[in-house]
């Protein structure tokens, strides 16, 4: 791509300093609640997003008062897991800085709201030392690597989730910048351990995830991730791992050229070292062979496609010095979190909590810093925004059972509702053009009698929302997929199938609230009384609307 001109935020990052950029001078402005613009930018990588009360907007301008900035914060945790006194650190902060809201990401981790700029560096500060951070938490490098939830999955789980730490540690950028504007505030003069072979100076042209799956679940979405590794399993033993690249869902409303895209498996490697070493390698290759003139042009997924599949992998053997082994059988049979108690090979309890688009509820937040006192388990984020009680001893269930009952904490919901998923969205996210987060649970309640109607209620049909075509609460990958296009107006998707492995396609451009409940009756109508035996109702609707397509 060097014969095209780069784009602004290609010199931004170039000339950073390390992510260094003038943070400290940003910080230290009081005369607005923002960061200086190329600012904006290099608090990502440090695991921020700037953002404004979008419900306060016409207020403050009509007032001439500049927006109500605040800032997200998103924790790294590969793996999504977190001890006792960890979860007690983070509800503690949680309280003191930000809305006091807990966030549950589809990444496998937790995000505070609402934080403003003076409070950046104490809650920091706060977090380190609970031995948690946000190091490349969002930005142009690795993300939060995910990995299927469960323990009870499989018997080899916890040597699958290790992966997550090891490749997250070894994507880690170098640099020292975050402690050094966000921690200790010193400035670190010998830079020399931060030379960076993989990102260089220039960092990934855009975000990059990766998600590890253990068969037979598919809950963290594998081939949505620009990197999806799925755990090959024989006889309780992990065989190596089948690699897939080029995942996506991202798109942009009227730009053509823009696409979702399922990661394509290449091949399987059989070892640690070669596994770790492709991963690796596909990153060097879309740090040079990346879009980084077009942002929306910019992730794996178009890379690969550019190279074609072939290509690609042809070039990632070349840099890993092996050739991949042909891709090993699996099977994908769920994609939902398992709820209630349920234990695993080694005699463990967990306690999957239903926690509705990840939005921790008052009670529900008493109630888990309650169990953390106890210090009798892990806590264990999942990529369906949902959160486990886990590592629970027998003789200590009963404990924690006992909180269940005093709080009246349900996990009888709806098969709906417990496949339901939505993104933030309004008020808080900039891209926003519709909300999600705080509309799904309501059109959810409209949809419920309607499965009751045609008798279907226990139907786990997965529906989830985005505010935007970016795709962060995987809509397109959903039987009912919503994608806002203005205030009020989704485009309504169909065809996704159940458990991940097929895009859903535009059923109906820019429907209402009275039209989708409209054409969500009829479709459950249809699909009563045309389904064939067994058939689930993504399959259906995309044999109806879209397989002759």
């Amino acid at each position: 791509m060097s014969n095209k001109k780069l784009s602004p935020t290609e010199g931004i990052k170039i000339n950073s300093d390390g992510l260094r950029g003038t943070l400290k001078q940003s910080l230290k402005d009081g005369h607005t609640g923002n960061v200086r613009p190329d600012d904006e930018i290099l608090v990502k990588f440090h695991g921020m997003y700037v953002q404004d009360d979008r419900d306060r907007r016409a207020e403050r301008a009509e007032k001439k008062l500049d927006k109500f900035y605040s800032f997200m914060i998103r924790l790294r945790i590969p793996g999504g897991i977190i001890n006792a006194q960890q979860w007690q650190s983070l509800h503690d902060i949680s309280e003191q800085y930000g809305t006091g809201t807990l966030k549950i990401t589809t990444r496998q981790t937790v995000q505070l709201h609402g934080l403003l700029k003076h409070q950046i560096r104490p809650t920091i500060q706060a977090f380190n030392t609970a031995a948690l951070d946000s190091i490349a938490a969002c930005g142009d490098v690795n993300r939060n690597v995910t990995v299927s939830a469960h323990p009870q999955v499989s018997p080899i789980h916890q040597q699958v989730y290790e992966y997550a730490d090891k490749i997250s540690t070894l994507l880690l950028p170098k640099t020292q910048s975050y402690y050094e504007v966000f921690v200790d505030g010193e400035k670190i003069y010998d830079r020399s351990s931060e030379a960076d072979p993989l990102y260089e100076d220039r960092y990934l042209p855009r975000k990059f995830k990766i998600g590890i799956a253990i068969p037979p679940s598919n809950d963290v979405d594998v081939f949505t991730n620009d990197i999806g590794l799925i755990a090959v399993i024989e006889n309780n033993e992990l065989r190596g791992f089948n690699i897939a690249v080029g995942g996506g869902l991202s798109t942009t409303h009227g730009n053509p050229d823009t696409y979702s895209r399922l990661a394509t498996v290449i091949g399987f490697t059989d070892t640690e070292e070669k596994t770790l070493k492709a991963v690796y390698e596909v990153l060097t290759i879309q740090r040079d062979y990346g879009n980084r003139s077009d942002r929306k042009l910019a992730r794996l997924k178009y890379t690969v496609d550019r190279m074609t599949v072939q290509g690609f992998k042809e070039e990632l053997e070349k840099r890993i010095g092996f050739q991949l082994q042909e891709e090993r059988p699996y099977t994908f049979t769920e994609r939902n979190d398992r709820y209630g108690w349920e234990q695993n090979s080694a005699g463990k309890w967990y306690y999957n909590l239903f926690i509705e688009n990840g939005v921790v509820q008052p009670h529900q937040k008493e109630f888990l810093y309650k169990v953390s006192k106890l210090e009798i388990s892990n806590f264990i984020f999942t990529t369906n925004q949902n959160l486990i009680i886990g590592e629970v001893e027998s003789e200590n269930k009963q404990a924690i059972q006992a909180l269940i009952d005093e709080y009246a904490i349900e996990t009888n919901q709806s098969g709906i509702r417990k496949s339901s998923m939505a993104c933030v969205a309004l008020p808080t996210c900039p891209l926003a053009l519709a909300e999600a987060q705080r509309y799904l649970p309501e059109l959810v309640t409209k949809i419920e009698p309607l499965l009751a109607k045609h008798g279907i209620s226990e139907e786990e049909i997965s529906i989830r929302m985005t505010g935007c075509p970016n795709g962060c609460g995987r809509s397109y990958v959903a039987e009912l997929g919503f994608v806002g296009t203005g205030p009020g107006q989704y485009n309504f998707m169909l065809g996704g199938d159940r458990y991940g492995l097929r895009l859903n396609k535009i059923y109906k451009e820019k429907l209402n609230e009275q039209q989708i409940l409209e054409e969500t009756d009829n479709l459950l109508l249809q699909y009563v009384n045309e389904r064939t035996n067994g058939e689930l109702f993504g399959d259906f609707t995309y044999r109806k609307f879209f397989s002759n397509n």
